[in-house]
């Protein structure tokens, strides 16, 4: 009988707080057999993912933009075991620009301050390609004196060892700098030539046009020896051939024997000099229009000249 008024004592006692739902559950256990497992809130972090990767390959200097998720102020970007800093530029995009590497295969991942990773992806390295952006001059005459055949490449990415390609071929060049390069135009016939840099990597830049201007043109004109009954006037200028013809007032004077009655001739010294002799029938000055015409029909243009 008190083993039985125990029993229902117990029962009394604890029915009420069971009805009143008081008791607290059991926190989850740890079971191994489970396919996944419980984990604290506190504990649980945004995965760093990467979605897209434009463009997909590139050379030093060039801007790199990645997509993806969980990207931070601190997240930095690695080619291989090269840490590169980041700018964010949207809620899930971040950019960085590819640092002077050899050119190859690298492995590209993302790396956040806390040591969160992403996946590594292959990112290829081009090698730097060479930029001409201008000659200097862009023209030459193709007979001048000796010196004024040289041109400077401008641009940038030129590099020790880079060679200079005139219309395909190599021909000797001096690098200036990252920025420049220098060569000396070879004897071409006249037009238009091309002109690129060449790096030791076999990378080339977008040709550049060079004119070689065959159109003859007077500098001066200035008086030279007086004889009895004549004197010279010496022309200056470029592109003077052997065969140029001077033009005088309509006239035209060469350097074979004159004509019967005339006695007036051209004597050609160097495509930069012409000597004119002139017979003038009185000593008062007059004004002469002078041009000078080559082989080819190419004429310079007219110059006026005070003299007997």
């Amino acid at each position: 009988m008190k083993s039985l008024l125990t029993l229902l004592f117990t029962f009394i006692l604890v029915s009420p707080a069971m009805a009143a739902g008081t008791s607290s559950p059991l926190p989850p256990k740890y079971d191994p057999r489970a396919k996944s497992q419980p984990v604290p809130v506190q504990e649980r972090k945004d995965r760093i993912t990467i979605l897209s990767i434009i463009p997909a390959q590139g050379e030093p200097g060039m801007t790199v933009t990645l997509s993806g998720a969980g990207f931070t102020e601190g997240t930095t970007v690695f080619l291989g075991s090269t840490e590169i800093p980041t700018r964010i530029i949207g809620p899930k995009q971040l950019s960085f620009d590819i640092p002077r590497l050899a050119a190859g295969l690298y492995a590209l991942f993302l790396k956040t301050e806390d040591g969160s990773t992403s996946k590594t992806y292959s990112f290829s390295v081009q090698p730097l390609k060479p930029v001409a952006t201008s000659l200097s001059p862009d023209s030459i005459p193709s007979c001048t004196m000796s010196g004024s055949r040289d041109v400077t490449i401008n641009g940038r990415n030129f590099q020790e060892g880079a060679l200079v390609l005139f219309d395909g071929g190599a021909i000797r060049s001096r690098f200036l700098s990252a920025e420049g390069m220098a060569f000396s135009v070879p004897a071409v016939k006249g037009g238009i030539h091309q002109i690129q840099v060449k790096n030791p990597e076999e990378t080339v830049s977008t040709p550049l046009a060079l004119m070689v201007d065959t159109r003859p043109e007077i500098t001066s004109i200035s008086t030279g020896e007086d004889h009895v009954n004549y004197y010279e006037l010496i022309i200056e200028g470029r592109n003077f051939l052997q065969g140029s013809v001077l033009v005088v007032d309509g006239m035209r004077i060469s350097g074979s024997n004159p004509a019967p009655g005339d006695r007036d001739r051209l004597i050609y010294m160097d495509c930069t000099r012409l000597i004119y002799q002139r017979y003038p029938a009185d000593p008062s000055a007059k004004t002469l229009r002078v041009q000078v015409v080559n082989p080819g029909n190419e004429d310079s243009p007219v110059i006026t000249v005070s003299t007997p």
